[in-house]
């Protein structure tokens, strides 16, 4: 799919190192909207990386000036289909939850403006680092500098279920009040931000991915049970953890006093 001329392929760049695939939006001009091919993109690449045992952990950066400012407006309008656009929203909303089920966690580095279906993508990932520069908004409408003074309003379209489980009503969309609402975990200074996220991509790659998928898995079933079926689950998928071969593992690495050797997924 090709967009104004450009390949598919440069809509999102992937490096890979360290364990952890790097996927950047490469639309800096249009501030990384999600446009049709953009979300395409995304979609191959998160493909690819569900069943690459080489990739421990991804994270997801914006390349120029913003994370992603939402949907890409033009595009949209010049639509002008309702087809068209139910198709977009869906293909959207199954790229996002494509990030929910990768048995990898996704890291989130924000450091500029992430708005309306950006801030979404935010919200989707697993962890998120942001600058002190970042900036959140809810709305595609309403300009970063307007949000700081209104309400986080979680009535957006698909993407209200997720944003109403990690943001209360506040009086910012500053990284800060993110950070208080749970949106983000780690807020830094811009000149930090690759070496926080280094080394959190570190921490997650050190580990069995066989229990971080696991866990992750567990984290987003348990989310959606009461309190008493959470414990009863949590109890039976570590118990069945327990049993395989990284567990084992683990535990000799740490009264042996070495480095582990896990075995993947």
């Amino acid at each position: 799919m090709a967009e104004s001329g450009i390949a598919e392929q440069d809509f999102v760049l992937r490096q890979d190192r360290d364990g952890a695939a790097w996927l950047t939006l490469n639309r800096p001009r249009s501030l990384n909207a999600l446009s049709k091919g953009m979300i395409e993109a995304l979609q191959k690449h998160l493909d690819a990386i569900e069943t690459d045992a080489a990739v421990r952990v991804v994270v997801l950066a914006g390349a120029g000036n913003a994370f992603s400012a939402g949907h890409d407006l033009k595009e949209m309008r010049a639509m002008n289909d309702r087809a068209a656009l139910r198709t977009l929203f869906r293909d959207c909303s199954r790229m996002m939850m494509t990030l929910r089920r990768l048995p990898q966690p996704v890291v989130a580095r924000v450091h500029g403006i992430a708005t309306a279906a950006g801030c979404q993508l935010v919200a989707m990932c697993d962890l998120v680092v942001a600058s002190e520069a970042a900036r959140f908004a809810s709305r595609g409408s309403t300009s970063v500098s307007s949000a700081r003074r209104r309400a986080w309003r979680c009535r957006g379209r698909w993407g209200a279920s997720r944003r109403s489980r990690c943001c209360s009503p506040a009086n910012s969309s500053t990284r800060r009040t993110a950070l208080e609402r749970g949106l983000v975990n780690r807020v830094v200074p811009a000149a930090a931000l690759d070496d926080e996220v280094g080394r959190l991509v570190a921490s997650i790659a050190a580990k069995s991915p066989a229990a971080v998928a696991s866990g992750k898995r567990l984290f987003y079933e348990q989310a959606e049970m009461g309190i008493e079926e959470a414990y009863e689950h949590a109890a039976d998928v570590q118990a069945g953890d327990m049993m395989k071969p990284d567990a084992a593992e683990g535990i000799d690495a740490f009264i042996q006093k070495r480095s582990p050797r896990w075995q993947g997924r």
